[in-house]
């Protein structure tokens, strides 16, 4: 079965139902099984659009951090303290004087903060930067795809099912 990079299964299209529906199963029991395999989609698709908004509340993030990192690499010269503002929360700033230094300490998730040298953060924050924009348009990308997966899943029901109503008004015209 065909994928999208990241391992995604590609719906297959049911050219010819008739075909199809030799193999046996119920039209019930081949509803069911299209249904559950576009519930599945969905739920891979609600999973990206959660990546999707955790990685773009990310980026800004680590390109703010990643400009403070810079703008101290480029005070380094300087022997004056750099006078900035930092946010303490969404609408709050504090004025703060910051001496020279060579290190800065980054909050790395769960409750972890490691110090590290200008030149060993600005790296790292950028490659962090780097692997989140590719995050980001990855899990564009596998939307867009599964929403396609979907809409041929859902045209595959409405297929099967309207074979079925047709079954069903053949038997009847048949006994008739």
């Amino acid at each position: 079965m065909d994928s999208n990079p990241r391992g995604i299964p590609k719906a297959p299209f049911l050219e010819d139902v008739d075909e199809y529906m030799k193999g046996g199963d119920t039209p019930d029991a081949t509803l069911r099984r299209l249904s559950e395999t576009a519930s599945k989609y969905k739920f891979m698709e609600n999973s990206k659009l959660q990546q999707r908004a955790s990685l773009e509340h990310k980026i800004p993030e680590i390109e703010k951090t990643l400009a403070i990192v810079e703008h101290l690499c480029e005070s380094q010269d300087s022997s004056e303290p750099v006078k900035t503002l930092f946010e303490v929360n969404e609408t709050l700033y504090a004025h703060a004087t910051i001496p020279r230094t060579n290190t800065v300490n980054l909050w790395l998730g769960a409750n972890v903060m490691l110090e590290y040298t200008l030149d060993e953060a600005q790296k790292l924050l950028s490659s962090k930067l780097v692997s989140a924009k590719t995050s980001l348009k990855e899990a564009i990308d596998d939307m867009e795809f599964l929403r396609d997966q979907i809409t041929t899943m859902e045209v595959n029901i409405a297929r099967v099912y309207n074979w079925d109503v047709k079954q069903r008004r053949l038997a009847r015209e048949v006994s008739a």
